[in-house]
């Protein structure tokens, strides 16, 4: 990754098998200007779909922090467009949605702290199907 302003995506998707059920997600990380790194697929135990997804951003925004700290640069030098097709995620990210569920709320304030340090956030909503193509589930 570059020094001058970074720009990556992120697409995140989760799912889970019941509901609850076995949670799993995945997440692929691509700077601008480069080809993109693998899919990596996580599991997370049992869980809703929503925590899935959650999980699944997370896990994405944690590797990269990983990758930028390996490369000796800062978040605060980076713009992140994160892309998923969960709504509910990405809107109460945005604040136009309340978090209601007490398991969602600590979720949702670990992405909200994480993605706070970034240089700047651009939230994509993209159809399920671009997901899917992508992410392979």
């Amino acid at each position: 990754m570059s020094t001058a302003r970074t720009r990556v995506v992120l697409i995140f998707d989760g799912g889970r098998l019941g509901n609850p059920g076995a949670a799993y997600g995945s997440f692929r990380l691509q700077q601008t200007g480069s080809p993109p790194l693998p899919v990596q697929r996580l599991t997370f135990g049992r869980g809703t779909n929503n925590e899935a997804e959650y999980k699944a951003l997370l896990g994405g925004l944690e590797e990269l922090q990983r990758i930028l700290s390996d490369e000796g640069l800062r978040t605060a030098d980076v713009e992140i467009e994160v892309r998923g097709d969960s709504r509910l995620v990405l809107e109460q990210l945005r604040g136009t949605w309340r978090v209601k569920n007490s398991r969602l709320a600590a979720l949702h304030r670990q992405a909200d702290e994480l993605l706070e340090r970034f240089a700047h956030v651009r939230l994509v909503h993209q159809d399920r199907s671009r997901s899917v193509r992508v992410l392979g589930h």
